[in-house]
């Protein structure tokens, strides 16, 4: 019998009738009457994008698992929220993440299928920018290197398949048939619920007040407890700072603005007939995703496009401004008047999500220093992360349980920061 059969048998309940909130409960009550809730094989601080991936992984392996979340899953206090986040190969940061990429599709399809669920849509996605702008040349370089499909489209093909772009003539016009979407907060559920039926026990609620690592043994102290294990994996987004402090002066944590707009002509911006895209503008990068129906995707309503600012608004996180700002919904209407004639009516919803920026706006994938390999961390992701979430969380549960992983992370070390 599988170990969520059997959970859901002891606890005298029908699978068919429990929503997934309720089986959370039954399945953490269940636990702790069956195991020892103090003593793990590795213990996960924070269960957002990467350390819900995390504790996925390592439950698949069979390992015992603690994740420690301070908030709810999923919640809108990090970088994961917000309904949809681009997944793309022809990376335009660098050609170095495209292995990574590679097996991030992979174990996306494996999650789908393990869960008959679907996270991954294909949309295709549309880059625009100027002639030799550094980052479409990098699309362009990866797509080569790695025969990734990228279509080159004159002005005349583009307005006839993307009607609802205004380009300048001399700006280029790429197409990456193969991208698309991710569902972010149906994904951190899904490896949540995943890792729990495999026996993993995730605390919800529960804030680190400190941890320590003395003879091979890692103790965590929370609000409501004090657990140990061999290994501990740190993946709290943009409060890693307050978890490791020898690395906070490496990260900036910012705050940046999302929006929902309602189009003048709603119907050219719907999932099937518009792409994702991203347009690099001078000193500004846009993006954005096609309108999504709620009664598939819940919701806000609305086309959603964002700045991608790195430097953005330097913040705590514990201490944000979460009301949007006048500057913010301007600056988007802008863009959209400019390039998306027909994009804007009125604002339907504004929200604010966090970075957490790298000096160099790469990931950080390593060990903690002087801790024997018993402390991994994963951070800096710097607003490109999410897309990356299915590997990395394999990636860690490499780097807790073996000591090292065979995917290709060595550009992602902490050594290259100094």
């Amino acid at each position: 019998m599988k170990r969520r059969d059997f959970i859901i048998k002891t606890a005298g309940l029908s699978a068919a009738s429990l929503s997934y909130s309720q089986l959370y409960a039954h399945v953490n009550k269940t636990l702790e009457r069956t195991v020892d809730q103090t003593k793990y094989d590795v213990i996960v601080l924070g269960v957002g994008s990467m350390g819900s991936a995390t504790c996925y992984h390592l439950a698949k392996k069979g390992y015992k698992v603690l994740g420690l979340e301070q908030f709810e899953i999923p919640h809108e206090q990090g970088s994961h929220a917000g309904q949809s986040r681009i997944i793309r190969k022809a990376y335009g940061e660098a050609s170095s993440y495209v292995p990574l990429l590679e097996r991030a599709y992979e174990n996306w399809k494996t999650l789908e299928s393990e869960t008959g669920a679907q996270v991954y849509y294909k949309t295709g996605l549309v880059y625009f920018g100027a002639a030799r702008d550094p980052f479409l040349e990098t699309v362009k370089q990866s797509s080569a290197k790695y025969k990734i499909q990228v279509n080159n489209l004159t002005a005349k093909q583009c307005s006839d398949k993307y009607p609802q772009f205004k380009l300048p003539a001399d700006f280029q016009r790429l197409e990456e048939p193969d991208a698309g979407l991710l569902t972010p907060e149906r994904s951190i559920l899904l490896f949540v619920q995943e890792a729990l039926f495999k026996g993993a026990v995730i605390r919800t609620k529960e804030q680190v007040l400190e941890w320590k690592h003395e003879k091979g043994t890692v103790t965590v102290k929370t609000n409501s407890g004090t657990y140990q294990a061999s290994k501990l994996v740190i993946t709290a987004g943009p409060w890693a700072g307050k978890m490791m402090p020898a690395l906070a002066p490496k990260l900036k944590v910012a705050r940046q603005a999302l929006a929902w707009v309602k189009p003048k002509k709603w119907d050219n911006f719907v999932l099937g007939k518009f792409p994702c895209w991203i347009l690099e503008n001078n000193e500004y990068d846009f993006y954005g995703f096609p309108i999504l129906p709620v009664g598939k995707f819940g919701g806000p309503l609305g086309l959603k496009l964002a700045l991608h600012s790195p430097g953005g608004d330097v913040t705590d996180p514990d201490a944000v401004n979460r009301n949007t700002k006048e500057v913010d919904e301007r600056v988007l209407i802008q863009f959209l008047n400019q390039f998306m004639p027909d994009g804007y009516e009125s604002t339907l919803v504004m929200k604010t999500c966090l970075y957490t920026n790298s000096p160099d706006q790469d990931f950080i994938l390593d060990y903690l220093p002087d801790f024997d390999k018993d402390v991994a961390f994963a951070s800096g992701f710097s607003g490109h992360g999410f897309k990356f979430a299915s590997v990395i969380g394999e990636i860690m549960a490499d780097l807790a349980i073996n000591g090292s992983t065979r995917l290709p992370i060595d550009f992602l070390r902490a050594k290259r920061l100094g």
